[in-house]
């Protein structure tokens, strides 16, 4: 591979094969990228609302135990 690459000039190996590489790969390079910000996004989400949960259940019991009946 580099006695391929010896001979071509400089920007066929740092701006040609990218360019042809991102057109190649580039609808799977987007989806794998869609993917990772989508499941960062849901693991966000199921953060935030674990921590909800946990708050209000805390709120209600803490209330709830002060109170008499």
């Amino acid at each position: 591979m580099r006695e391929i690459f010896a001979g071509m000039p400089w920007w066929v190996k740092w701006i040609a094969v990218p360019v042809i590489a991102i057109v190649v790969f580039g609808g799977l390079i987007a989806s794998i990228v869609g993917f990772v910000i989508g499941l960062l996004f849901k693991v966000l989400l199921f953060v935030i609302l674990v921590g909800g949960v946990v708050f209000v259940v805390r709120k209600f019991m803490s209330s709830s135990s002060r109170s008499d009946w």
